[in-house]
């Protein structure tokens, strides 16, 4: 990889990173109820990239189906747990995203694991399961479920998006948004009162963060990560993505203050540790799960 694509890729990496805290700030700090964050994300994603709705992908079930999970569970979920995770452990439990997908690969698309690999799951698994192991802190550890729970619907919509070869990453992103949108906004709705007076209120720093979010992350940075994948062996890509969590743990200490101990340092390092062992061994559905996942 030259110097110029690699300083991108960092770059990819960083935006990625900010994007965890600035949701964190937006929702725990400014007050902005989780689901109109998201609703408003993906109505601004969704016309950044109208043009690219057309023509729509087949089957359309599954696209929407994708677009659900991806986004509506995806995004959701993990705002939704962000109101009480630190940016930190909340990056971290997201990597449960590659070793769900991939044993969804072995069960959905007949992928084989094999004892490296099988490895770096258990891991991932026990480095999850020991940063979100906060039996005193009932808040922080709900918050971590529910970003888990994006995880997990990220994964769906990724083995699912493979069987859909052949469709534009923007093309995903407009279907993503617009099956996302209406969802988001209806539960908003229904169980966020005064939610866009809330929004209001947080003024320039809710617009720079829906624009920077939506935009920046979205439109930007999740091209320039397909750029990569294309010119690129995705085993040479894929680990290099672990720049993420590690710039998001950076920038957590840095702005909101996050407290690393022993047992999410701990945590941390197994979990990562795992996710590297399956980032380096073949896996056809990983990189379209990194390319969606709450990094963008």
């Amino acid at each position: 990889m030259s110097i110029r694509d690699f300083s991108l890729f960092m770059l990819v990496c960083l935006i990625w990173a900010a994007n965890t805290v600035v949701s964190k700030l937006i929702i725990a700090h400014y007050g902005v109820p989780p689901l109109f964050y998201g609703a408003v994300r993906f109505g601004i994603v969704v016309l950044a990239v109208f043009p690219f709705l057309l023509p729509a992908p087949r089957p359309l079930w599954r696209l929407i189906v994708i677009g659900l999970c991806m986004g509506f569970g995806g995004f959701a979920f993990t705002f939704i747990g962000l109101r009480t995770a630190s940016p930190s452990a909340a990056t971290i439990v997201a990597q449960l995203g590659l070793p769900i997908t991939t044993l969804l690969s072995v069960l959905v698309l007949g992928e084989t694991v094999h004892w490296r690999r099988g490895l770096g799951i258990t891991l991932a698994f026990a480095g999850v399961l020991l940063v979100m192991w906060r039996p005193n802190d009932l808040h922080a550890s709900t918050g971590l479920i529910w970003c888990a729970a994006g995880a997990i619907a990220s994964s769906i919509g990724a083995v699912m998006m493979k069987q859909m070869e052949g469709v534009p990453p923007l093309r995903f992103q407009a279907w993503v948004g617009l099956t996302s949108v209406a969802p988001l906004a209806l539960l908003s709705g229904l169980l966020e009162p005064g939610a866009v007076e809330t929004a209001i209120n947080a003024g320039w720093a809710f617009v720079a963060a829906v624009a920077f979010s939506s935009l920046v992350v979205s439109v930007l940075g999740h091209t320039l990560y397909f750029l990569m994948i294309q010119r690129y062996e995705a085993n040479l890509v894929a680990p290099l993505t672990l720049m993420t969590p590690l710039f998001t743990i950076a920038l957590g200490v840095a702005i909101t203050h996050d407290i690393i101990d022993l047992q999410m340092a701990a945590g941390s390092a197994l979990a990562l540790a795992g996710v590297l062992i399956i980032a380096f061994r073949k896996n056809h559905v990983a990189p379209l799960l990194l390319l969606m996942r709450l990094r963008g």
